[in-house]
Formats: structure tokens, C-alpha cells, sequence
């Protein structure tokens, strides 16, 4: 058994550490969200709204975010009809979480590790924030590609990117990059 322990050591480290990053950090937003009543908008989502809505004003886009009068999410007008809506779930929050629980169970030097986290993060929000705007448009304009756009390329869009993140990451920064 202790065979089987020593040569499998890096595993089991990653392995567990991983875990535990995405345990805590998942606990520590679940916390978070825990903080807002059943029919309110968390302040992240709030922010991504903002943030689309601004992006697509830089485009002369006719576009309006605001929040729902009955329920928890942002509804999206855009050309005047209500177009989607923006919930908890949009705002790649969970995303983050497990590129951070990644990078961290494949640490490198604290500077590095510290610094491509943020990156990585910022990253990942203003390809976000650029992937729903996309999507209000696409959806405007082809609305029967629904489920195609948002269930399929989409998604594949933003944990692509968090692959190449990771690749880039293992390869160049951490204790294993050659």
C-alpha cells in the first residue's frame, strides 16, 4: 500500500488539493449568495449587466439591462424587445472557481501563481461580459439557433478559453512546466 501511496504522491496531491480549493471556494460564494433574498440580483451579476450594457452602448447598440420586477435576474432589451435574461449563473463566478482550484492544485512559485490567477480571472470576466453581449445579438437575430448558441457554442466558447488558460498555465508557470 505505502508502494502505491509514494508513487502516486503527485496525484493524490493534486487531486486533493484541487478538491479542497474548489470546496472552499464554492462554500465561500455559496456564502455569498446566501447574502441576497429570493428575489434579488447578487452584486456580481449586477456588475456583468452593467457591463454588457455599457460594452454594447460603445457600439451604438439600442440596449436596456435592468432588473426584473418579479424575479431574481436581469432581463436584457435590446432593438426594444426583451431579449434574455441575465441570472447568478451567467456571471462566470463558478467558472472562475474551478480555473482557480486548477491553477492552485498545479501551484507554481506564489508570485507566478498569484499573478496568472488574476489574469486569468479578469480574463475571464471581460470574455464573458463579450460572450453575452454576442449572444443577446446572435439571439435577436437568430432566436430558433436558441438552443445551439446558448447551450452549445457558448459554453464551449468559455471553458475552451479556460482549457487554453490551463494548457498555458501547466506549460509555462507551474512546478511542472519543462
Amino acid at each position: 500500500m505505502k508502494k502505491y501511496l509514494v508513487q502516486f504522491k503527485p496525484f493524490l496531491i493534486f487531486i486533493s488539493t484541487f478538491f479542497a480549493a474548489y470546496i472552499v471556494l464554492t462554500l465561500v460564494y455559496k456564502f455569498y449568495l446566501n447574502g441576497f433574498g429570493p428575489n434579488e440580483v447578487d452584486g456580481i451579476t449586477n456588475v456583468v449587466g452593467r457591463n454588457v450594457e455599457q460594452l454594447m452602448q460603445l457600439f451604438h447598440c439600442e440596449i436596456k439591462v435592468h432588473k426584473s420586477l418579479t424575479d431574481s435576474w436581469l432581463e436584457v432589451w435590446y432593438n426594444k424587445h426583451y431579449s434574455v435574461r441575465i441570472v447568478e449563473g451567467c456571471n462566470a463566478v463558478s467558472v472562475m472557481i474551478l480555473f482557480v482550484a486548477f491553477v492552485l492544485a498545479f501551484s507554481g512559485k506564489f508570485k507566478a501563481t498569484l499573478l496568472f490567477i488574476l489574469f486569468g480571472i479578469f480574463s475571464i470576466y471581460v470574455l464573458n461580459v463579450a460572450r453575452i453581449a454576442l449572444l443577446v445579438v446572435l439571439l435577436f437575430r437568430f432566436h430558433e439557433h436558441n438552443h445551439f448558441l446558448h447551450g452549445t457554442l457558448f459554453p464551449l466558447m468559455i471553458y475552451g478559453f479556460v482549457f487554453l488558460l490551463w494548457i498555458v498555465w501547466v506549460n509555462k508557470f507551474s512546478k511542472y512546466a519543462k
